[in-house]
């Protein structure tokens, strides 16, 4: 086998992001008194939270910051007087426990125990570890690794660094490891910054029209054993 360590990314690769943002959000908003919940802001808040994860990823902008501003930016919009730091604590703690998985992904996990797995995410580390504990996935990983924790965030090199240190590898592995993700500009962009290869999840068959190019593509993440199996 070429591969012995394959890094995962957790938001739409492993985990069901939307249906996990869209339910700890609207349990937020029916906590803080609206009847409909999220339904009236979810399209804003989405298109809010992209821009700012996009900065988070070109470094202009820290992990804690996003957490509040996107909240301040929604509630200023919609002229409601909400405390953004409060609201943002209180859905990160129905985020927590929130567990969707991605189709494919417990049966995807048992059939790589011959592989070294960990977790490299630009999520808040709480929330993650929280999440994959209540998971059917909660005892596959050796180690998870959180943009909190590392001090960067995915595509930069310096998160990657924190990842090898960690799990005691060399320049000389990097051939060996394979990270997997969704992200074009964060996951794949990442691993190919720090010279490993890639394999982009791509269920929904996006084009990509970006110059980032993966190693490998895939649509389900049962193929993925296609790949490291072979």
């Amino acid at each position: 086998m070429k591969y012995d360590t394959i890094l995962f990314d957790v938001d739409d690769t492993l985990f069901d992001f939307n249906a996990s943002q869209k339910s700890a959000l609207h349990k937020a908003f029916l906590q803080y008194g609206f009847p409909t919940g999220v339904t009236d802001f979810m399209q804003r808040y989405k298109e809010i939270s992209h821009d700012l994860w996009r900065l988070l990823e070109q470094g202009q902008l820290d992990l804690e910051d996003l957490g509040v501003e996107r909240f301040k930016r929604l509630f200023e919009e919609c002229e409601l007087k909400i405390d953004a730091g409060k609201f943002n604590q209180v859905y990160l703690n129905f985020l927590g426990k929130e567990a969707h998985l991605v189709d494919g992904a417990e049966t995807l996990c048992s059939q790589l125990s011959p592989f070294r797995l960990a977790v490299i995410t630009n999520g808040f580390k709480k929330v993650q570890h929280s999440r994959i504990a209540l998971s059917p996935l909660c005892d596959t990983f050796q180690h998870i690794f959180t943009s909190e924790e590392a001090g960067y965030q995915k595509p930069d090199r310096r998160i990657f660094d924190f990842v090898f240190t960690k799990l005691e590898l060399s320049e000389q592995d990097k051939d060996r490891v394979l990270i997997v993700g969704d992200s074009l500009t964060s996951d794949i962009q990442g691993g190919a910054n720090y010279g490993i290869d890639t394999c982009w999840f791509n269920p929904r068959g996006t084009e990509n029209e970006t110059s980032i190019q993966p190693t490998y593509e895939i649509q389900m993440l049962t193929d993925l054993t296609k790949i490291l199996l072979q």
